[in-house]
């Protein structure tokens, strides 16, 4: 028997423990959160998962624990005054986007997601697309990304989505086979490896990328009713991505060259420019598509569900101090102005707690007080004290001794609902702990695959077969069976992919123990990162002491 074989039959062969709480509570349910039916919305009992993901939300300090790397600038969001051709009025009450030329201030951060604060911004890897408005009715926070859609779809999942994802814990050596291990039992990730192993994983720069919203939100007019929304950023400069390659010969001489960019191209006066389109569907099951329009894994087919201009953002002005502007910049998914709603996308739920608890811990109880993070609007609010607390006198009223509310010897009061029907639904469902019913895992994802230009789908092949070679057998059979799900030529290719790459580990074997078999606890990474680790010894200088 090979070694490789008999270390697969140890690990299938140790017993594993299970999986509890910090409390001890055996957890019998790790991949769903607890909801009203299958399709939420989330309940507030749902202990494991808040215990869960608030614990994630602590885990670094002071660095993001998710999105550390990244930049940002300011500029202005101009409304069309319609949606497509309609009134905006129709689906919506919220100003920001009523009265055709209004121009609401805002910044934007730009992001990768995985790597650290100091990794390159040539990572395959999601980049994050966090636009905060300073609307007349308070902040507008659209946190999203540059792909439309995620990995997982329940919130559950997300710590143990990252964990895998980021370095090994022991090592601190990246190792593409953590990530693939987890999403081998992930078939709901197949559509999003898929474009993010395509150039669309490495956009060329953050002014040539698009943003997403990614989440369903709802739009609620003047009448309470609501419709289901999805956010796309445009870029006016078109979309420009970069093949592996090329990302590894611009990280050899420049690891921040996003950054960079950006920053000269609004210092030179080349503003760069969004169009925003939204898509629009009723609020409803919708029996006829093949997915569950909540589901944050699917696009919403574009020509059932067009994209419909709305406005555009110009980013005109780069910060002044860097830490305070951007670094200090925080955002939460449940920063919603009136006119605006939740749906019931178990992604946006969970996301909605998490963000702005993280912020919490990682600015402080007062982030909001930060001029980055302040509304230009009039704040009055009851909150007080906590870490760096710099309260103003105006904002405790016209009573300073009275610090709640209701009270009859004055302090602040609630605001007049009228004119702010709420939008009100109904469900008639049990509370449950389950996936959704119309999961359709691979569909997209062979649509995707079969809708990338040639080139494109060689280079997608590549770069899964290099990742895949270094990996255990049994995640390697995993995913070619989710790709040949997705379509058989894929799963095929990719098969291939692997083996001509193994044979090529094989050919350039190293006198490391375990390196035949293309795993070693000396050689973890990528195989250009094992190859670029073995270099530094091989072609570097020896030098005497001095």
């Amino acid at each position: 028997m090979s070694e490789n074989k008999k270390q697969n039959k140890q690990q299938q062969d140790v017993e594993r423990e299970i999986l509890t709480t910090r409390q001890g509570h055996p957890v019998t349910d790790n991949q769903n959160i607890r909801t009203v039916g299958n399709r939420g919305p989330a309940t507030l009992e749902n202990y494991h998962f808040i215990e869960k993901i608030s614990h994630f939300d602590r885990e670094e300090v002071p660095e993001r624990v998710v999105h550390a790397r990244g930049s940002g600038a300011f500029g202005y969001f101009e409304t069309y005054g319609k949606v497509g051709d309609e009134p905006v009025e129709k689906y919506t009450r919220a100003k920001v986007f009523s009265g055709k030329g209004k121009r609401t201030p805002l910044m934007v951060r730009f992001s990768t997601v995985a790597g650290s604060k100091d990794s390159p911004e040539t990572d395959r890897d999601p980049r994050g697309f966090a636009v905060k408005m300073y609307t007349e009715d308070g902040n507008w926070d659209l946190v999203g990304n540059n792909l439309k859609i995620f990995f997982i779809r329940d919130a559950m999942k997300f710590p143990d989505m990252i964990h895998a994802f980021k370095a090994d814990p022991a090592s601190n050596v990246p190792n593409p086979q953590r990530m693939f291990d987890f999403v081998a039992r992930t078939p709901e990730a197949t559509h999003m490896i898929t474009f993010l192993f395509s150039p669309w994983g490495i956009p060329a720069t953050y002014r040539h990328m698009q943003g997403s919203g990614v989440n369903t939100y709802k739009w609620v007019n003047e009448k309470g009713e609501a419709v289901l929304v999805k956010y796309h950023w445009e870029p006016k400069q078109g979309i420009r991505n970069l093949t592996q390659e090329e990302a590894h010969q611009i990280q050899s001489k420049n690891v921040g060259h996003a950054t960079q960019d950006l920053y000269e191209a609004i210092e030179r006066g080349d503003y760069p420019e969004w169009e925003l389109y939204v898509q629009i569907m009723e609020d409803d099951y919708h029996p006829e598509l093949d997915f569950d329009p909540l589901d944050d894994t699917k696009l919403w087919p574009e020509d059932k569900f067009p994209w419909l201009p709305v406005g555009r953002m110009v980013l005109d002005r780069n910060p002044v101090n860097f830490h305070e502007e951007i670094e200090q910049a925080a955002f939460g998914t449940g920063v919603l102005v009136d006119g605006m709603d939740f749906s019931d996308d178990k992604m946006l739920q969970g996301r909605t707690f998490s963000y702005s608890d993280t912020q919490r811990y990682r600015i402080g109880s007062n982030y909001l007080k930060l001029d980055v993070n302040a509304p230009k609007v009039p704040v009055h609010t009851n909150q007080q004290r906590g870490q760096m607390d710099t309260r103003d006198p105006q904002e405790s009223g016209e009573n300073p001794h009275i610090n709640y509310e209701p009270s009859v010897l004055g302090g602040f009061k609630e605001a007049s609902k009228e004119g702010r029907i709420q939008h009100r639904p109904s469900y008639n469902a049990q509370v449950m702990s389950e996936p959704i019913d119309r999961p359709n895992n691979y569909g997209q994802a062979g649509e995707t695959y079969r809708s990338f230009k040639d080139w494109e789908r060689d280079e997608l092949i590549n770069n899964l077969s290099n990742a895949l070679a270094i990996c255990d057998k049994r995640i390697q059979d995993a995913m070619i069976e989710h790709f040949s799900q997705a379509d058989e030529d894929y799963g095929r290719r990719v098969k291939e992919g692997i083996q001509e790459k193994m044979k090529e580990l094989k050919q350039t074997e190293t006198k490391l123990p375990g390196r035949e078999a293309g795993i070693s606890k000396y050689g973890e990474g990528t195989r250009a990162a094992n190859e670029a680790t073995k270099e530094a010894v091989d072609k570097s200088h020896k030098a005497d002491p001095y």
